[in-house]
């Protein structure tokens, strides 16, 4: 095997990671469930390339990427559902399908009307699905509600948004982000009710019920609330960062600093990040 630019190569060094007796004992013994959780981190990798602005390890972790989908697709060839190409296919025949404005005489169209269309050509597909169904003999699809299709696998607080947003379209919503604020502060008087109650599973609930909040706030302003939060992580770890720099610089660890000594730190990290913007 050599390194090479066709697809059908990586195909080829799956396969025959996954051929038994000469393969590699450890992919071997992967399923889908097992290789799962992988391809979730791997997309988090990618995210975290174009964050950092780092494009020869985004291209890494593209590849990391394919290669997920390539081992899901080798596992299901080898129960005999589908392969690699019927990947290619499903996605390609998806596309095509949803984008007559660019693939089809329905051109010139508003943002607005694209997105009005998508939805007519996903209502039809499910309409699809369920006719295929029928005439295949299988069970009907139990009827699903307005919040289905947040997989449980999303990080908590995009599922947060995506419900929010399905909740939205059946007119489930507040139409001013001050009335999302003001039921924020209702959420943190609540926290404060179950501290004063010594209610610890209170607790619990409410910072959850706090979060979800914040979530439906970033929504309303237009704000990736992972985004937000992937920022505010770098900021809190640039700065102290800058406490154990600073202490560093006297011989000293953060465990030997007081918090008025390590707060005083914290805002001059502050204050230079302000000068230098």
């Amino acid at each position: 095997m050599k390194p090479s630019r066709d697809i059908a190569s990586l195909l080829d060094i799956m396969a025959a990671l996954r051929t038994p007796v000469t393969g590699c004992p450890w992919d071997l013994e992967q399923s889908f469930s097992t290789i799962a959780p992988y391809t979730l981190e791997e997309a988090y990798e990618v995210v975290d390339a174009i964050e950092r602005g780092d494009i020869a390890d985004l291209r890494d972790e593209l590849g990391d990427l394919l290669l997920q989908v390539a081992f899901h697709a080798r596992m299901a060839q080898e129960a005999g559902h589908f392969d690699f190409g019927g990947v290619v296919e499903a996605i390609t025949t998806k596309l095509i399908r949803r984008h007559p404005h660019v693939f089809t005489n329905a051109r010139d169209l508003s943002p607005a009307e694209v997105k009005a269309l998508w939805g007519r050509i996903k209502a039809q597909e499910k309409l699809d699905r369920a006719q295929a169904r029928r005439e295949a003999g299988a069970p009907e699809e139990p009827p699903v509600g307005a919040l289905a299709g947040a997989p449980l696998a999303l990080p908590a607080l995009t599922r947060a948004v995506k419900l929010q947003e399905k909740a939205s379209k059946v007119g489930f919503d507040w139409n001013d982000p001050r009335a999302v604020l003001a039921k924020l502060r209702e959420e943190t008087a609540e926290i404060e009710g179950a501290l004063a109650a010594g209610d610890s599973e209170g607790v619990k609930g409410e910072v959850g019920d706090l979060l979800f909040v914040v979530a439906n706030l970033a929504r309303h302003l237009s704000v990736d609330p992972e985004a937000a939060l992937r920022g505010a992580n770098a900021k809190f770890e640039r700065r102290f960062a800058h406490i154990e720099a600073r202490l560093g610089q006297q011989g000293r660890h953060p465990s030997e600093a007081s918090l008025e000594e390590m707060d005083a730190l914290w805002d001059e990290a502050k204050l230079g990040e302000r000068e230098q913007a």
